[in-house]
């Protein structure tokens, strides 16, 4: 990757050059979680000319604001496999508090469904998992690059990642799938309940189980303070520009350029080429320029709480609980629970209720829980086959979208790939 100080100042030489008679930015990043953040800092390192459009006042305020933390990149399994078939009528009836699923005869939700249960193959499950599993290694990558040059604080660490199992069978399972992570090149262990518990001694008080997987390079951060401090490297060393508080209208395109309106005022953002980085606002977005986005809301649930007498330095995830545990500097992150279908991002106290008495059971010393601070509620982008869809998608449109439950972890390399698309596609000009 060639982050020479040339590059960065071709960037910024590029950004303060005045535009003439009302030329195009090379760029329009539509969307400033992590997902657009990593893809504009791809783009402008490679020196081209970015503006970031986003609806929120900052960057980083939708699904990347409060979520689990854990940069996941050996745990990218896909959600589609063959063991839902038998847990399918539990989540359909609620009788799963952890994972729901709120049908609907939306033919938009239909089609997302039978695609997705056409994934729940073991071939399929392989195939997808690996090419997750190879985006994830190129995610790690990128942002250890990234950090290397432009280190900023967003409580990064590598404590290293524990998949708690509670069943003999459910660990079978997994031990299989890691051999698939061995080979793409991860460190990971199948470890039993005592070593387990040696690594990570908070381990004492999580109860019954049966063993883990151990992979010892797995990262933490917070993707909104990531989000905070990736802004003030953009402006700072790559002259990007922000437009916040700018509600994306439909685009006029043009055989030279795009043009993003806001809605409602007479601002606009003109650029050569648009990647979407719309989440799950992405599929409304789209659909009026004829590109179907197949992406269906996942909301899930967390709340920060003062680290507990037993807090875990390691991440853990309870399996059977789907509860993850990430330490992010004094406080534990703790998130949770699926909600396939839900469109609203309200926090309904019932479920974060659950949330915090599932965690206190499964690590009841984890975190001061009495002393937990207001939960917080998003919609996670889910593609049907769980691997993230970045493509041209039209001359002018890129797309960097469906990450689910994993944006945090592919962003970074997500963003490289758009990037190498969009350089493509000038050299197709020339």
């Amino acid at each position: 990757m060639d982050h020479s100080r040339s590059a960065k100042g071709e960037a910024r030489a590029r950004a303060a050059k005045a535009p003439e008679d009302d030329a195009p930015v090379d760029v329009a990043v539509l969307g400033a979680g992590v997902v657009g953040m990593c893809t504009a800092y791809a783009l402008a390192r490679r020196g081209l000319r970015v503006v970031l459009v986003e609806r929120a006042g900052e960057p980083g305020r939708g699904t990347s604001f409060a979520n689990g933390a854990q940069l996941s990149f050996a745990y990218a399994d896909a959600l589609a496999q063959p063991s839902l078939w038998r847990k399918m009528p539990g989540m359909l009836a609620d009788l799963d508090p952890a994972f729901r699923v709120r049908p609907s005869f939306d033919p938009e939700f239909l089609r997302w469904g039978l695609a997705f249960l056409r994934n729940c193959t073991g071939a399929r499950f392989s195939q997808k998992t690996w090419a997750a599993l190879e985006l994830g290694v190129e995610s790690q990558v990128a942002l250890a690059d990234m950090c290397a040059h432009h280190p900023f604080a967003f409580d990064h660490a590598r404590p290293g990642k524990m998949h708690l199992f509670r069943d003999d069978a459910a660990l079978a399972r997994a031990e299989e799938v890691s051999q698939m992570k061995r080979e793409a090149g991860f460190e990971q262990h199948v470890v039993g309940a005592a070593q387990a518990r040696e690594i990570e001694p908070a381990l004492t008080e999580a109860g019954h189980f049966v063993g883990a997987l151990w992979t010892p390079e797995e990262e933490v951060g917070d993707p909104y303070l990531f989000c905070r401090g990736l802004l003030r490297v953009l402006r700072r060393d790559y002259g990007v520009i922000a437009q916040f508080d700018f509600a994306a209208g439909a685009p006029l395109i043009t055989p030279d350029s795009v043009t993003i309106p806001e809605r409602g005022s007479l601002r606009t953002v003109r650029a050569r080429r648009m990647v979407v980085c719309l989440g799950i606002d992405a599929p409304a977005y789209l659909a009026p320029l004829g590109i179907r986005a197949a992406i269906q809301p996942m909301k899930g649930y967390s709340f920060a709480a003062p680290l507990g007498a037993h807090a875990p330095h390691v991440s853990l995830t309870d399996t059977a609980r789907k509860i993850v545990f990430c330490r992010l500097g004094k406080t534990m992150r703790i998130a949770g629970l699926a909600e396939l279908g839900v469109h609203d991002t309200a926090v309904d106290p019932a479920r974060l209720r659950a949330l915090v008495e599932g965690a206190r059971a499964g690590l009841p010393h984890a975190a001061r829980y009495d002393e937990a601070k207001d939960g917080w509620a998003g919609l996670r982008p889910m593609r049907p086959d769980s691997v993230p869809e970045v493509r041209r998608a039209s001359e002018r449109i890129f797309l960097n979208i469906g990450h689910g439950m994993l944006g945090w972890t592919f962003a970074a390399g997500c963003g490289e790939r758009v990037a190498q698309q969009v350089l493509a596609a000038d050299c197709e000009l020339h």
